[in-house]
């Protein structure tokens, strides 16, 4: 019960990844808050949470609209007279929004603007209006993601968006470090909630599998024991840090996936000579 006592507030809690947070604290003690733009989830979060384990409240906001966090703010401080944890989890993954988040050329700049206004502004805006309420032993945790680490020919604002949010967990940690807050940062690979499982085909699955180091995906609830150790206090000496979950996918060089997806010599896939199919009478290849 590592958050007996305490209370968090869970930003994008509706679903998948948030939803597995808020019952993960929940389960370990704590009173949790439920923010989401969508009312209906956020009220089945808070409904699973309090059958299974305890205190929640549901409030729907969107985290990009200032009025909104400060009215969520106050009914959080109204309910439960405090706030210990803050994970910024909330991001756009609409098909209107993600959806369209393709070549930049063709991209319509609304796109990008909600993007960051939702992962980066609405950070922003949660910490600007939870600080003043955290003391000593507070944690926030912020949701960024594998995209902003590597490069990819799509979804350029969500990773250009969650590579803000990781330079923005350094200053925060920076900022109020002498208070005893720690802020910290995830950076999930692909994470089986029930909209990836939803959308993701199988040999989109093949692939992704074929990138991993380990066998297993991870899970939400994988990403929830990450963020519930974060926030409590056995994590007391880690801020300012971006801990990657992804299984290894962005630990090692490209030509792993390449081997064991082709499962051909490594210089079957591209020769000596740069053309497929070339195996040099070695049979090794460059380090």
């Amino acid at each position: 019960m590592r958050f007996a006592g305490r209370v968090a507030l869970i930003t994008g809690a509706g679903s998948g990844i948030g939803r597995a947070c808020a019952l993960r604290l929940a389960a370990e003690g704590a009173a949790v808050v439920i923010a989401d733009v969508n009312a209906r989830s956020a009220e089945e979060t808070a409904r699973l949470v309090t059958k299974e384990h305890g205190s929640a409240l549901a409030v729907p906001a969107d985290v990009s609209d200032e009025p909104a966090v400060r009215s969520m703010m106050t009914r959080t401080l109204e309910a439960f007279g405090r706030l210990d944890v803050l994970h910024n989890n909330a991001a756009v993954l609409s098909r209107d929004v993600y959806g369209r988040d393709l070549d930049l050329t063709d991209m319509d700049v609304d796109v990008w603007d909600r993007t960051f206004q939702v992962s980066l502004r609405g950070a922003m805006l949660c910490v600007k209006h939870a600080v003043p309420h955290m003391g000593p032993g507070a944690a926030i945790v912020n949701t960024s993601s594998v995209s902003a680490l590597v490069g990819d020919t799509d979804h350029a604002a969500y990773g250009s968006a969650k590579a803000a949010l990781v330079s923005f967990t350094r200053y925060v940690a920076t900022m109020y470090g002498d208070r005893g807050i720690r802020c910290n940062a995830i950076a999930p690979g692909l994470v089986l909630t029930d909209i990836a499982r939803h959308v993701m085909t199988t040999d989109m699955l093949a692939e992704k599998a074929a990138e991993r180091l380990l066998p297993d995906p991870c899970e939400p609830e994988d990403v929830a024991a990450l963020v519930a150790f974060l926030a409590s206090s056995e994590a007391r000496c880690i801020t300012g840090q971006t801990i990657v979950i992804d299984g290894g996918t962005t630990a090692h060089r490209p030509e792993h996936a390449i081997r064991k997806a082709s499962a051909l010599d490594p210089w079957a896939a591209c020769g000596r000579d740069g053309r497929p199919g070339h195996t040099p009478p070695s049979g090794r290849y460059l380090r």
